[in-house]
């Protein structure tokens, strides 16, 4: 379910304009890119001599809240840990790897499934207030779309009722056509995680943009993490990412992948 609605309808020109300086800033950029996701290396030890400034945190979550997301929902949260007594009490929560230990900052990034109506809501208001006139149709299927489809993909009863019903729904009208299979929680968890990935890729490709370098953490106790950061039941952790000066021994070995074209298939 990943696509959006844009308020606003562009001539053919504009776009044609528009295209046309993509595909020339393309390939200006691309050498850089790859430079940039290349140098991005999980480090596990950072420099302690080394401060980070919070400049370059905040700008890499700004480019974190650019990331592409489904249906625009931006079901996300992004806690920043800076103040030293903070950074201390999480290390432990995250087994006192190395990478917790030295970080100059963390940032832990958080599904919020939860505010889905308030999001919901918040992008129906958008379109609205982009509004020059009547709405147009694509106007209108935005605002049928958040008010009506959301709910549909998102609501949960505590019988599991609305699950089981999406998922008939949806076996049926796939039975003659292709069609969306909607599920129950577990396919919206899997929905904003995703998303929440995105967000949490972007970051750590604008650190390593700063000639830093960034550690993406799974071993953590997510129950007392939660506690720690006072979220609520809805909440769930999708990653907690540290940030430093990376150091030669932050960095295992050399980079291993799967050969090119045993995971890329062209059909």
């Amino acid at each position: 379910m990943f696509f959006f609605h844009l308020p606003e309808i562009v001539s053919d020109f504009k776009i044609v304009y528009y295209l046309g300086a993509f595909q020339t800033e393309y390939f200006m950029f691309q050498n850089e890119f790859k430079k940039i996701v290349e140098s991005r290396r999980s480090n596990r030890s950072f420099d302690p001599n080394i401060e980070v400034s919070h400049e370059t945190i905040e700008r890499g979550l700004k480019n974190a809240v650019l990331a592409p997301n489904s249906s625009n929902m931006q079901l996300w949260e992004f806690q920043w840990i800076a103040s030293r007594q903070m950074l201390e009490a999480l290390t432990p929560l995250c087994l006192n790897q190395s990478a917790a230990k030295t970080a100059k900052h963390m940032v832990v990034f958080i599904t919020r499934k939860d505010k889905w109506r308030l999001r919901a809501q918040w992008n129906h208001d958008k379109i609205q207030e982009s509004l020059q006139g009547r709405p147009g149709k694509l106007q209108n299927s935005a605002l049928k779309y958040y008010k009506t489809l959301i709910p549909i993909v998102y609501f949960n009863d505590p019988f599991g009722i609305t699950s089981l019903l999406r998922k008939s729904v949806s076996m049926a009208l796939g039975l003659r056509k292709p069609f969306y299979r909607l599920g129950g929680k577990a396919e919206q968890r899997i929905v904003v995680h995703k998303s929440c990935a995105l967000a949490a890729q972007n970051f750590m490709l604008s650190i390593a943009a700063e000639g830093l370098h960034s550690c993406p953490m799974e071993g953590f106790d997510k129950k007392r993490v939660k506690k720690l950061l006072n979220l609520p039941r809805g909440a769930e952790i999708n990653m907690i990412i540290s940030v430093g000066k990376g150091t030669e021994k932050g960095i295992w070995g050399p980079r291993f992948r799967v050969p090119f074209d045993e995971v890329v298939l062209k059909k």
